[in-house]
């Protein structure tokens, strides 16, 4: 009998924000798996250590932070092969995932590689895009808004013709293109309705008007919210 693989949706940075379901995993399960920097520290770790109280092995992805996706493939294989004996042992895995799996989420490269020969159980989790929302006491939508997610990286022609086809937008991993994209934010007459924040729910949480971000300051958990009427529910 093989063990099963969880992905759990931790989260965007508050410990508190986990679900019963993935606490419960998390604290009953032998393995445990998390995302780490090529040579630093976990994120997703650091907001479920709260709730570690027994001992687990522990597998550390370590995943390049680079534009090239090969080192990060890579990296996925290796984390792959390394959880797949575990399952075939007959032990559940658990891999941390912030914010939540299919959303955006890192734990999907892992599903693409392990779904077909073992047993996976995905467990959502609140995401970066809701929290915050309501960080910034701002509804996404309503009625009948249409809501596009964008990621910053993409080239600023495509990002201002869906922010002109679009009655409310969330501009995610702002981070490196803050400065291209505040600028194209003023230029398209948003910046009264755009709302930035940077680390949702974390200690460290900030939120500050547009003009007020230092160009270069940004960081990759920062995220833009754009409504066109101001708030949804005008």
């Amino acid at each position: 009998m093989t063990g099963t693989l969880y992905g759990l949706g931790i989260g965007p940075g508050d410990p508190d924000l986990i679900t019963v379901k993935a606490l419960k995993l998390l604290q009953t399960t032998p393995v445990l798996a998390y995302p780490a920097l090529e040579d630093g520290d976990s994120l997703a770790r650091a907001i479920v250590a709260p709730h570690l109280v027994t001992p687990k092995t522990e597998i550390a992805i370590r995943i390049p932070m680079t534009v090239d996706r090969a080192p990060a493939q890579e990296a996925y294989d290796i984390a792959a092969q390394e959880i797949s004996r575990y399952l075939i042992d007959g032990q559940n895995v658990v891999v941390l995932c912030e914010g939540d799996p299919f959303f955006y989420g890192s734990f999907m490269y892992l599903f693409g590689r392990i779904a077909e020969d073992f047993p996976v159980e995905v467990v959502p989790g609140v995401s970066s895009l809701t929290a915050c929302a309501t960080a910034l006491q701002s509804p996404l939508s309503a009625r009948n808004d249409v809501l596009t997610v964008l990621p910053a990286p993409l080239p600023s022609d495509v990002l201002a013709a869906q922010l002109d086809a679009t009655d409310s937008a969330a501009i995610m991993k702002v981070g490196r293109h803050f400065e291209r994209v505040r600028d194209l934010i003023i230029e398209l007459g948003l910046e009264d309705n755009a709302r930035y924040i940077e680390r949702a729910t974390m200690a460290n949480e900030k939120i500050l008007p547009l003009r007020d971000v230092p160009a270069d300051a940004a960081p990759y958990f920062s995220m833009i919210l754009i409504h066109k009427r101001g708030q949804a529910w005008k």
